[in-house]
């Protein structure tokens, strides 16, 4: 039965369970038990915000909290919090379950050090690649996908976007192809394009029956025999730096496709914050200002 209690009640609670403040850490490093006070203030804040925004969502109390909530939990604060801040809140929700979590990386700490790709850049990079990442890393700069979302990949009319956001229908002004929907940070499932050609590409490599692959721990139904996740993020670095002799990560290509849709849609009439809000969407974002650090 759900708790009726608030979000601090529920944290402290919580936090108590695992106490042992006069216990050197040292004696016994990992016993899984909080030994100081300013561990006590940062785990119960984690808590506390986790507890809210399962009440916000209608998910219950903090006891019913498990691993696949926790990681949708993780995967949106990722988009607005640094990897410190992050590494904190799930070392607290581990504490709290009992488990280990895998490790989520900050988007907004790979928004602010990574930098846009050039068209050029990109056609030289997708050459040095084998034929699935190639196709992998041209969806990727065309739709501006994160790495495990290339393996979430299906058609439209096989799968609908979140019926919960109100999405705009500016976002593909201007440009014609074939609609797909990717399941995004938080399980958010958002629809994207794809230009005609790069589709025809895509389903002349689709799996006669989905494959199940693992990516950093997570399970994922794939379509299609393409890179995606941390595979073809290795492989892009790699492939980046035998081309161009560095490397901005594979995340750069979120800045390459959210500089140049930006520029486009002010090109076809919109005011920079009009393009921005509506650009937002198409990164999976809902904040134009987390949106606007791709634009640096």
């Amino acid at each position: 039965m759900p708790s009726f209690r608030n979000a601090k009640s529920q944290a402290q609670h919580a936090v108590k369970q695992k106490l042992s403040i006069k216990t050197a850490r040292h004696i016994q490093r990992d016993d899984k038990r909080i030994h100081s006070l300013g561990t006590v203030r940062n785990y119960e804040q984690a808590l506390i915000r986790i507890t809210q925004w399962l009440q916000e969502n209608k998910l219950n109390d903090l006891k019913s909290l498990n691993q696949d909530t926790a990681l949708k939990y993780l995967e949106l604060r990722g988009q607005s919090v640094g990897q410190k801040t992050l590494d904190k809140k799930r070392q607290a929700i581990q504490l709290h379950l009992g488990i280990k979590l895998p490790v989520i990386k900050s988007e907004l700490s790979q928004a602010l050090k990574s930098r846009a790709y050039t068209f050029e850049q990109v056609q030289l990079i997708s050459k040095s690649q084998t034929e699935k990442n190639r196709l992998a890393t041209e969806i990727a700069y065309a739709a501006g996908l994160r790495a495990h979302e290339l393996l979430t990949l299906l058609p439209q009319h096989n799968r609908s976007a979140s019926t919960h956001r109100q999405w705009s229908s500016r976002r593909f002004v201007g440009r014609s192809g074939e609609i797909y929907t990717v399941i995004g940070k938080g399980g958010l499932i958002r629809e994207i394009m794809l230009p005609h050609d790069l589709a025809k590409q895509l389903e002349s490599n689709r799996f006669k029956t989905p494959v199940i692959i693992r990516d950093r721990d997570i399970n994922y139904q794939c379509h299609y025999n393409i890179g995606g996740g941390k595979q073809w993020s290795n492989s892009f670095s790699s492939a980046s730096k035998r081309a161009l002799g560095w490397s901005h990560g594979a995340h750069g290509l979120r800045h390459s496709f959210a500089q140049d849709r930006v520029n486009e849609l002010q090109r076809l009439g919109f005011i920079y914050q009009e393009a921005l809000g509506i650009f937002s969407q198409l990164l999976g974002h809902f904040r134009p200002d987390i949106t606007e650090v791709y634009l640096r």
